[in-house]
Formats: structure tokens, C-alpha cells, sequence
């Protein structure tokens, strides 16, 4: 099944191959429109997948601020989510 990740009318990620943890579909890296992301400096700590970046999703000068969020370096429970995204923020994931 195709997930879709679309945020103001536009598709920003698309696959078949997401992985859900905790309710949310991280897609793989290659499946995002990466020219939809734009730099966060935010972070945050998730006690058993570990530190969290973020990313902006801007489609047509509409911002979801830390609209999609990944995680670089996880910890070991979560290393199959090493490096995909997944959205919220008004992203709408379905």
C-alpha cells in the first residue's frame, strides 16, 4: 500500500515501504521531496529512539514549522527508523 505525505496540495513523500512506529510512517530518504524541507534547529530527546532533528516542510510559501522530523543517529531499538521521516504539523500522512 502507498502511504502519501502531502502538505498544502502537494505530495512530499510517497512510498510503500514506510515503517510505523508508534502510529507514524517513517519513509525512507530516497521516498521525501527533499526540496520541500528546509533547516530546523530544533531537537528533541525520546527516551528509547534518542535525539530527534527536525525540518520545515514549505510547499508555495506555506510553512509547517518542524513539520517532519528524523532521527540521524538512534538508538539501538530504533535503528530501523535510522535516517527516515515522518511528518505532522498539518502534513497530512495517508
Amino acid at each position: 500500500m502507498t502511504i502519501r505525505a502531502t502538505f498544502n496540495g502537494t505530495v512530499v513523500a510517497e512510498s510503500d515501504e514506510t515503517v510505523v512506529v508508534e502510529g507514524n510512517h517513517y519513509f525512507p530518504p530516497a521516498a521525501v521531496k527533499t526540496e520541500y524541507l528546509e533547516p530546523s534547529d530544533n531537537h528533541t530527546v525520546c527516551s528509547w529512539k534518542g535525539l530527534a532533528s527536525y525540518k520545515d516542510v514549505v510547499v508555495n510559501g506555506v510553512r509547517a514549522a518542524d513539520g517532519a522530523w528524523f532521527y540521524p543517529d538512534p538508538m539501538d531499538a530504533a535503528l530501523e527508523i535510522k535516517d527516515r521521516f515522518a511528518f505532522w504539523k498539518g502534513v497530512v500522512v495517508a
